[in-house]
């Protein structure tokens, strides 16, 4: 199948409608679209579902998949400020004071990209690369690895990349089967081969395989994140699409002790 940027966004948009239980056309709206969650079994499979307070924007509005006990929240929330700040502190306190008061806290706060085929292209790496698949990933659900690689759901890991200064991996680009069309792809690059265009390459490379199989690329960092997002802009990546989560506290207390150095 030939995509079309065009295409690629029209299948996101569909996705995102899945995960939130909306309509894709929800997201073109120029008002805001508040639909209660439901499990889905073509959602992404990494989604906790159903949400208590998830937030969409394709850059037209907000489309919240909610609990309905907090739909008065929510509502208020989002109408009450324009959407692109409905995704930023101090606008962001409001939310959290208010779902704090049920146990719940602001938690992932995310940016999503989708391939710009004018830009996508096989860009060169310093180091020899080589094509990955599951069998090849064995060795590799270690912590240098753990963004391209997610020991937790090691079946949806598909394909890589890997780039190899002699017989020794120091670079590697994987994705996992999230969903039915699209893919997601991690990276991750040792220390000491970082800033030589290891991760471009390689992100790039795996993009364009993923598409050979006919399936949609994405890729998603932390607003914060500089290195990753400078690396999905160079890769040929393009932003599309943005996403808040809250999660419970006891779920946010847990992964503050995971990210918390030693």
């Amino acid at each position: 199948m030939r995509f079309t940027n065009k295409d690629i966004l029209n299948i996101a948009m569909r996705q995102s409608a899945i995960d939130a239980n909306c309509r894709a056309e929800d997201f073109l709206k120029a008002e805001n679209v508040v639909v209660p969650s439901a499990v889905h079994s073509e959602a992404r499979k990494y989604l906790s579902l159903p949400f208590d307070c998830n937030l969409i924007s394709y850059g037209n509005n907000i489309v919240a998949s909610i609990n309905e006990k907090y739909r008065s929240i929510v509502s208020d929330y989002i109408n009450r400020f324009p959407a692109e700040h409905c995704f930023e502190t101090p606008n962001l306190h409001v939310l959290n004071d208010e779902l704090q008061k049920d146990g719940l806290c602001v938690c992932f706060m995310a940016e999503y990209f989708l391939p710009d085929l004018r830009e996508l292209k096989s860009l060169d790496c310093p180091y020899k690369t080589k094509l990955l698949r599951p069998a090849d990933f064995a060795p590799l659900y270690t912590p240098q690895w753990s963004n391209a690689l997610c020991k937790a759901r090691k079946e949806l890991d598909v394909l890589g990349v890997g780039a190899y200064d002699g017989e020794s991996l120091v670079g590697l680009a994987a994705c996992s089967a999230d969903c039915e069309w699209m893919w997601q792809i991690g990276i991750d690059v040792l220390p000491a081969y970082r800033h030589q265009g290891v991760a471009s390459a390689l992100t790039s490379r795996l993009a364009l395989e993923i598409l050979e199989r006919d399936k949609i690329p994405f890729y998603c960092a932390a607003w914060s994140n500089i290195r990753s997002v400078r690396n999905a802009i160079k890769s040929g990546f393009r932003p599309a699409w943005v996403e808040t989560t809250a999660k419970s506290g006891s779920f946010v207390e847990e992964l503050i002790g995971q990210y918390s150095r030693p």
